[in-house]
Order: structure tokens, then C-alpha cells, then sequence
């Protein structure tokens, strides 16, 4: 446990801490057995499905805390690109290279097994996982951390096979590329818009800084296009800070504002036209033409997790959050943001935090202990501009009838005297220490 007080520490020594790595696993693990030498051994075997924040991290916390454990992380990719970084290619500041991370360090200093393929398919009795490219692989305890996917149902002309033409790009990676490429080829007074999903849904903040990104880009390469957020919901996450950066930087309320937002059931997408990339909103009535079209879809658990029953009919998984376990199915955890986690948010900065507890709470079970008293903590930074950073962070604790809850007076929003350039700084920190930690 770190030596601060979580229940007295002020938002911008919190920030501070946040952004240098130093409260990303410092709340998540009262009750952990300490940091040993890596050497693999015989021993328990935990399979990790999914390799994340959330998977990756909670394959090497494990090693990290008891090396006696055996680790195998099954991921289909060799490789993973991050969602959080993936609004800053859009807007130039970042190369999708430079957020792409493999899992050498985890084989190598964590001697944590790595399995590139796809898992198809969970054998609870017998504890084995199934791979698509046939065998398995048996496991004492499971953790699955595979994200999300999507429900394409809500919107009419629209499903999976339209995704290169209106990409999402809420998988980061080939996605991020296809959406980068379209705002490259748009002509100059062209018209992006970007259909965010209802809640609950990756990220809340993440289609606004999308929004403020693809703003920067066009301020400096295309000064006659136009963004319109043609959004279901009422109200999104940091919204004021978000508004007060987009005036500042975009002339947001004005008629020279690059931004148009419309929100609640004149926002809400009920159609669309693939042919001619027109968007119907507010009842039909609202029909807006793109020229690049990113539309997000609703939001659900990742398909293993819903095909192996861990989702109830919300699409989520419930666990026991002193644990992650699934109070469906016993023996097998999850984590990031296909459980059912709020307050905590579908992020991956959450994800760390939730890993680590998991992480914890599995070697506790393995080695015959009582799990450990939970915290988490979450810190999310966004980028306006360049050298405009927002923030907001929150601890959370385990009530006494298991549910997770803020933490009174911990964390909070950036203030209105924020200095928003050096907030733009700790932003940078931050994703290169939550990487790190995740993956290095």
C-alpha cells in the first residue's frame, strides 16, 4: 500500500501520481503477497484469455506475485494496439506503431507462457479452454479479459460486413488505420460524422476526445470541414471540460465552429444508408449526409464470454467483485470491460486496476487463502489539443454488501484553473506508465 492516505489525498497530488505510474496498482493490492524472483516452477495453472490491460496485466501480477504459479496468456494477435492513444493518430500526434505492444517482456522477464490463437470455447467442468486451431488448454483458475464486441440490432442498414466502409474503429488498430486514411482522402469542407453508442459502452470519454482529435486534424489540414456528433445519450463524460476546450479551441458556439453536436432523441441514429452514407437521426427526421462515416455500435461482453454463459441477459458478466469470479460460473474470472463493473468504468486504466485484484485474489484462492480487502482506482486522461489535457480520476472501495463505491472526496474532475498544457504532459505520462505496467 502506498504511504498517502486514499481517503485524504487531493486531486492534483492524486494526478500527479497517476500520471508517474505511481497509483495504478498502489490501491488495488491490499493483502497481496509480495514481489518474488520470476523463475518458473511447478504449480498451479491459471489461464488468461484475452491479452489487454486488463489480461496482460493480470498474467504478470500473477507471476510477479507467486512465480510457483503457471501463467498462460491465450491472445489471437501477436500483437495489441491500445484504445487509449488511438484518437491521437487520428489527429497526428501518434504513429499506430508506437502504440502497438508485444508480449515479449511478459515471456521473457515474467516467464508467463504465451499462446498466440483464438480461444473458442470454455470447458468449465472438465477446466479447459478450447483453441480454434484445435487442443486445449487445462486451467486450476481462468481469467477472461476479452473485451468487447458489438450489437449491431439498434440501427437499421447497418451490420458487421459495413465496417471498412463506416469503420468504428473502437478496436484499435486496422480499424484506427481505415478511419485515418478516409479523413486523409476527405476533401476540404467535407463533413465527419461519428455516431457514439448508448451506455453502457467502452471508454465514455473516448468519442469526444475522437471528436477533438479529428477537430485538431482538420483545423490544421482541412479548415472547411465540419464534425457532427449525432449522439443518443443526453449528456457524456467530462462533458464540461470537453465544451470548455472545444470553445477555446474550435469555436465551439460559434458560426465558425468546426463541431456540431446533437444529442438525446434528436441525436439518436435509427437508419442508415450505406449507398450514400446518410445518417437518420430524431425519428427520421434529421437526415445527415457524411463523407466519412464512424459509426460506433452498441456494446456488449466479448462473444467467449457470452458463448461460454458468463453474460447475463444485460450482454455483461456479473462477478463477485472482492474477487472478479463469475457468480455464473465458478472457477472463472472476469475482468475489464466485459464484466458488470460500474461505478468503475469500461476502461483500461480500470482493467489494470481490476487485474491486479483479480491477480491477487487468485493466488489467495490457489494457495488456500482468504482473498484480500479490495481497492481500485481509475484515471483517465484526454487530449482537447495537443497542449490542452482533461482529467478525471476516482477511487473506489468494497462496501460491506460487496458492491464497489467511490471513494468520497478522492479524486474528481480537472479544476477550472488547471493548467491545461501541462494536464496535456501528465496525459502522455500517464499512457506511457500504464503501458509499461501493463505490458513491459
Amino acid at each position: 500500500m502506498s504511504s498517502f492516505d486514499r481517503r485524504t489525498i487531493n486531486r492534483r497530488d492524486f494526478l500527479k501520481l497517476a500520471a508517474a505510474g505511481g497509483t495504478s496498482g498502489a490501491l488495488a493490492l491490499q493483502g497481496c503477497a509480495g514481489m518474488r524472483d520470476t523463475a518458473m516452477a511447478p504449480g498451479p495453472r491459471v489461464v488468461v484469455v484475452g491479452g489487454g490491460f486488463g489480461g496482460a496485466t493480470a498474467a504478470k501480477y500473477i507471476r510477479m506475485f507467486d512465480p510457483g504459479v503457471q501463467v498462460t496468456l491465450i491472445e489471437a494477435n501477436a500483437t495489441h494496439t491500445t484504445c487509449p492513444g488511438s484518437n491521437w493518430v487520428l489527429g497526428g500526434l501518434r504513429s499506430l506503431e508506437s502504440i502497438t505492444f508485444d508480449y515479449g517482456v511478459l515471456r521473457k522477464r515474467h516467464g508467463v507462457e504465451v499462446v498466440t490463437g483464438r480461444a473458442s470455447a470454455i470447458d468449465p467442468d472438465q477446466r479447459k479452454v478450447m483453441l480454434a486451431g484445435g487442443g486445449s488448454v487445462a486451467y486450476d483458475r481462468l481469467i477472461v479479459s476479452p473485451g468487447i464486441d458489438f450489437d449491431y440490432a439498434a440501427i437499421e442498414g447497418h451490420g458487421p460486413g459495413d465496417v471498412e466502409r463506416a469503420p468504428h474503429a473502437w478496436q484499435a488498430g486496422p480499424q484506427t488505420a481505415i478511419l485515418q486514411r478516409q479523413l486523409e482522402e476527405m476533401p476540404d469542407g467535407g463533413v465527419f460524422v461519428i455516431v457514439p453508442p448508448p451506455n453502457p459502452f467502452r471508454c465514455p470519454p473516448g468519442p469526444y476526445e475522437r471528436v477533438s482529435m479529428v477537430a485538431h486534424y482538420f483545423k490544421q489540414r482541412k479548415p472547411r470541414a465540419k464534425i457532427v456528433i449525432l449522439d443518443p445519450k443526453g449528456g457524456f463524460s467530462k462533458q464540461g471540460l470537453f465544451i470548455q476546450g472545444w470553445q477555446d479551441l474550435y469555436g465551439y458556439g460559434t458560426d465558425r465552429s468546426l463541431i456540431e453536436y446533437v444529442p438525446g432523441p434528436d441525436g439518436t441514429v435509427g437508419r442508415v444508408d450505406m449507398a450514400t452514407l446518410t445518417a437518420y437521426a430524431g425519428d427520421f427526421e434529421n437526415a445527415v449526409r457524411a463523407d466519412v462515416l464512424n459509426l460506433i455500435p452498441a456494446q456488449r461482453a466479448g462473444a467467449i464470454a457470452v458463448e461460454s454463459g458468463l453474460a447475463d441477459d444485460s450482454g455483461w458478466c456479473p462477478v463477485d467483485h472482492r474477487t472478479w469470479e463469475s457468480t455464473l460460473v465458478p472457477g472463472v474470472h472476469v475482468i475489464g470491460d466485459s464484466a458488470i463493473q460500474a461505478p468503475l468504468p469500461k476502461s483500461g486504466y480500470a482493467a489494470n486496476s481490476e487485474a491486479k485484484v483479480c491477480a491477487a485474489a487468485v493466488v489467495d484462492l490457489l494457495r488456500g487463502r482468504a482473498a484480500g480487502e479490495p481497492s481500485w482506482v481509475n484515471t483517465c486522461y484526454s487530449l482537447v489539443g495537443p497542449d490542452y489535457g482533461i482529467s478525471v480520476a476516482a477511487v473506489y472501495d468494497l462496501t460491506a454488501e460487496g458492491k464497489v463505491a467511490s471513494v468520497e472526496g478522492a479524486g474528481g474532475l480537472t479544476p477550472a484553473d488547471a493548467d491545461r498544457k501541462k494536464e496535456a504532459l501528465y496525459a502522455r505520462s500517464w499512457y506511457v506508465n500504464v503501458t509499461d505496467d501493463s505490458f513491459g
